[in-house]
């Protein structure tokens, strides 16, 4: 690529821990063509959008986002890729300002496509089919937070009726066992002190490429081997389905000497009925049994869970039905989803569609649910010693940081912790929910 002067390069990411891994990686692929990251506030000569179709909201923002990129220079190159641009890429082609769209095999690919920055008149797209997408690019994140995302799996071959995934992602693949454990090593090189493991369906892992089903490894063989890679202090596995989350694992985690107690485990609904509706793998009763073997194995491992509300056929009765579910349930927090209608998904054609203002007052009282959950939580580690991790951000004057049961602490900020572990003794929470603490023994 000849670019005769250096060009500076911004990103943004929606969505999740999956698309800042790729984002990173993505990023550096521009640094080695010699482009300057800069942030997405400044100006650049090309904006880079990763997109997320999770949820209709996701889709409204490209556009707003887009307008911020054309505010900070009217003439920059606006690229979008991810999710929403393998479904929808025409419909992202046309949003005003937007240069080229990129689908799921082509973004890894990015800078052979930059030869020429010149506006276009219209987006232009490169997609392929889904079916494509069937080799695995590894990425992880890195300089962008205190911790760093490392993606071990990709794509999904679970047929949930809301879910859009499949159709941007592709099948269940896995990166090697080797690359993975190169991967976490580079991590550690960095002085990143903790990784938290990322993929569409990670407890899948193992799956090969090009369709191959035969596990080469199993999730176990995954998180025993990295347990192992020198230099990392801390590991997180960030979501697993409850189906794939086996008694093997949770012992072992109970047990190791880098990961940590703390799972979050989608749920999406506590009535049964709903559950089939939604095709998922599992009863609400295996979800309650993944919980005790938990807390039976780690008293005070957090549990974060996912729900959906306002599914269609989520009766009043149904959805008490998950509400009393979790209120009853030995859970930390909850990431509440508000149901949302995706194109070319079987739940889009459903009776008993459930009104919005319906969907919001229920999803109001999840989260307020959850408030109560994550206090509750907090309540009972109070006392305890346990070690703080902290985030490299000045909020307001204070500086964060995550016990390895993922309890929320702050204190008057103090660059000089920026990325250090400390030993501290939970003391008491503050009016905004966040933990304050006494240093024990510093290290």
């Amino acid at each position: 690529m000849n670019i005769t002067e250096t060009k500076n390069v911004a990103f943004y990411t929606l969505g999740c821990k999956l698309n800042f891994s790729e984002t990173s990686t993505i990023a550096r692929s521009f640094e080695n063509e010699g482009f300057n990251r800069v942030d997405f506030s400044e100006k650049a000569d090309v904006y880079v959008i990763n997109t997320c179709s999770v949820t209709e909201n996701a889709d409204k923002r490209f556009k707003t986002i887009v307008k911020q990129a054309q505010k900070s220079n009217a003439d920059a190159f606006v690229i979008a890729i991810g999710c929403y641009a393998q479904l929808k890429p025409e419909e992202l082609a046309d949003v005003n300002g937007v240069d080229l769209v990129l689908g799921a095999t082509e973004k890894f690919n990015i800078t052979d496509y930059l030869n020429d920055l010149t506006k276009n008149d219209f987006g232009e797209v490169h997609s392929c089919e889904i079916s494509e997408a069937d080799f695995y690019v590894g990425s992880y994140s890195i300089g962008d937070r205190t911790r760093a995302f490392l993606k071990v799996q990709d794509g999904c071959d679970y047929k949930c009726t809301y879910c859009t995934i499949p159709l941007a992602r592709g099948i269940s693949r896995s990166d090697t066992l080797e690359n993975v454990l190169q991967n976490a090593a580079d991590i550690s090189a960095q002085g990143i002190k903790e990784i938290v493991l990322t993929g569409v369906n990670i407890g899948d892992y193992g799956k090969g490429e090009f369709g191959n089903k035969r596990h080469e490894h199993t999730f176990l063989d995954l998180v025993e081997a990295l347990d192992k890679v020198e230099g990392i202090e801390r590991l997180r596995i960030s979501s697993i389905e409850p189906n794939l989350l086996k008694d093997e694992t949770i012992d072992f985690v109970s047990k190791s000497r880098t990961f940590v107690p703390h799972f979050h485990i989608p749920l999406q609904s506590g009535s049964n009925h709903l559950l089939k509706l939604m095709r998922r793998r599992y009863m609400r009763e295996l979800y309650q049994e993944r919980v005790k073997k938990i807390k039976q194995t780690m008293p005070d491992a957090c549990i974060g869970v996912d729900v959906i509300v306002g599914f269609p056929g989520e009766t009043d009765e149904r959805f008490l039905e998950t509400y009393n579910f979790l209120a009853d349930l030995d859970i930390s927090y909850l990431h509440v989803f508000t149901y949302s209608e995706r194109a070319n998904t079987p739940a889009d054609k459903m009776d008993g569609v459930v009104p919005q203002n319906v969907r919001k007052k229920r999803s109001k009282m999840l989260r307020g649910l959850s408030v109560k959950k994550r206090r509750a939580f907090y309540e009972r580690q109070l006392g305890n010693t346990l070690e703080v991790l902290f985030e490299g951000e000045n909020k307001e004057g204070y500086i964060h940081g995550f016990t390895e049961n993922y309890v929320k602490v702050k204190m008057p900020w103090n660059p000089t912790y920026v990325n250090t572990l400390h030993l501290v003794k939970l003391t008491e929470i503050d009016e905004d929910g966040l933990v304050r603490f006494e240093f024990v023994n510093e290290k």
